[in-house]
């Protein structure tokens, strides 16, 4: 495959489609390339070891096509690989190379968003397990009190587009239910997986006037500029053709069809295999 310097944008499915679309939407000029491990997903449930495992395989693989900088537009991803991706792997295999996540941008700014101090974060089971949006938010708004809840059905309704049917509703309605009860100071609800901006119709059905719904696209996507604003060295590898291109490990049809409602534009994708 032609090498080119390209943005690598990977997710475990589709989720990751929602980043990306910020992404190009604010930065339409770089060339890049993403990768959905639909094969595997979703990886919410997955040990620490397994995701890792997974995520660097993929990282891996975007590296031989050509990036020089990867996102991990994955909340599971980023809570369970990236670190160990950037202190073990990056200094000693690719050290001119760079892997960035979710979390921490949106951790920087959350704060912003609350009047009382007090957020909610709904990710999938291993998102919220991991304790890393506490952690996040913590270090740079320590005052501020996080509640979490973990809604391990969305991701498999939206996968199957059954996101808008009826039948969503109870699984919407009991997670968000289940947030706000354990604090009625929630005034910010932070959805933590790319994922959940499919269902934001429903989530705000479910919500009072006053709590305000987070999602992180556009947020990654101003961190991204900024960071390569801030590192000219990086920024100067990237090739300008304005091209995305477009991977991943299940049935490319069936990616095509369902990522472009993620994308909300036409994605014509290719399958690739990985070694397990």
């Amino acid at each position: 495959m032609q090498q080119i310097k390209s943005i690598g944008v990977f997710d475990s499915g589709y989720g990751g489609l929602t980043v990306f679309r910020s992404i190009a939407a604010e930065l339409p000029q770089y060339n890049y390339i993403y990768l959905g491990d639909n094969a595997r997903s979703p990886y919410g449930d997955h040990s620490f070891e397994t995701v890792y495992k997974y995520t660097l395989e993929c990282v891996e693989w975007l590296f031989a096509q050509g990036c020089e900088l990867i996102i991990l537009a994955c909340n599971t991803a980023s809570a369970k690989a990236l670190r160990s991706i950037q202190q073990r792997i990056l200094p000693v295999k690719y050290p001119g190379k760079r892997v960035l996540g979710v979390i921490r941008p949106t951790a920087e700014l959350i704060g912003e968003y609350t009047r009382t101090g007090t957020i909610g974060v709904m990710g999938t089971r291993g998102t919220v397990k991991s304790g890393s949006y506490p952690i996040e938010i913590h270090n740079f708004y320590p005052e501020l009190e996080v509640v979490q809840q973990s809604c391990p059905m969305w991701v498999p309704l939206i996968e199957n587009n059954e996101h808008l049917s009826p039948g969503a509703d109870y699984f919407v309605s009991k997670y968000i239910q289940a947030l706000l009860e354990q604090s009625d100071q929630i005034d910010t609800i932070l959805l933590a997986c790319t994922h959940y901006p499919l269902l934001i119709p429903k989530i705000e059905a479910q919500l009072s006037e006053g709590i305000r719904l987070v999602s992180q696209g556009d947020i990654v996507a101003g961190s991204l500029k900024a960071y390569l604003c801030r590192h000219s060295e990086m920024e100067q590898l990237l090739a300008r053709d304005g091209e995305k291109q477009f991977y991943t490990t299940g049935d490319a049809s069936i990616f095509c069809r369902n990522g472009s409602l993620f994308f909300e534009a036409p994605v014509v994708a290719k399958q690739i295999s990985l070694l397990s």
